[in-house]
């Protein structure tokens, strides 16, 4: 499912909304991922840096890569890094395709309301996966089928269907808890035999 989403100004109303964190909880998923002040995360599909500047408040002495295929979108992320005095966050324009993280690179992995745009989503955990340093975790929250609010029902996926695709690409994956409109699912690394 692909959306265009280039006019960053426009998006930055909806996604940054303060009514978006009623249901979206951004304080809970942060706490999910058990974050460190010296961790490297990556927000992938980053936007308008909802979550992206919460993350760098997080990890004060660590790294954030918020990815986006939009460049309206990073250049948006540059501006509101310095905005905000967050030196901390790199905003990187990526491929649909692929995350562009080096092999063992990240201590966390953020895919907020974002997993139901991925096309060849195996391939894309498994890049996901490879980028994960030991112990590392990957984080996924998309809308539920029944959700209120979302995507079209046609493009949201079961959480089974996720958790089974983190699986594939060698990821001990759960639902982690469930939200109004949404599940989040935690994804670990299996460690070499």
């Amino acid at each position: 499912m692909h959306h265009g989403f280039k006019n960053a100004e426009h998006w930055a109303k909806v996604f940054d909304d303060p009514a978006r964190d009623s249901w979206q909880q951004p304080d809970r998923i942060v706490a999910e991922l058990g974050l460190t002040p010296t961790m490297t995360v990556a927000d992938i599909g980053a936007g308008t840096g909802y979550f992206t500047v919460r993350l760098a408040r997080a990890v004060p002495q660590g790294h954030v890569i918020a990815t986006d295929l939009e460049p309206d979108m990073i250049r948006y992320l540059e501006q509101r890094a310095q905005r905000e005095s967050l030196p901390n966050i790199r905003a990187v324009l990526t491929p649909a395709n692929d995350p562009q993280l080096a092999a063992g690179s990240v201590d966390r992995i953020l895919v907020a309301d974002v997993w139901h745009h991925v096309d060849g989503r195996l391939a894309y955990a498994r890049k996901l996966a490879t980028a994960l340093r030991p112990d590392g975790l990957v984080v996924i929250v998309d809308f539920k089928l029944d959700a209120t609010r979302g995507p079209p029902a046609k493009f949201r996926l079961a959480p089974d269907a996720v958790v089974a695709e983190l699986a594939s690409a060698g990821l001990t994956a759960k639902v982690a808890f469930e939200l109004p409109d949404q599940y989040v699912i935690t994804a670990r690394r299996l460690p070499p035999p």
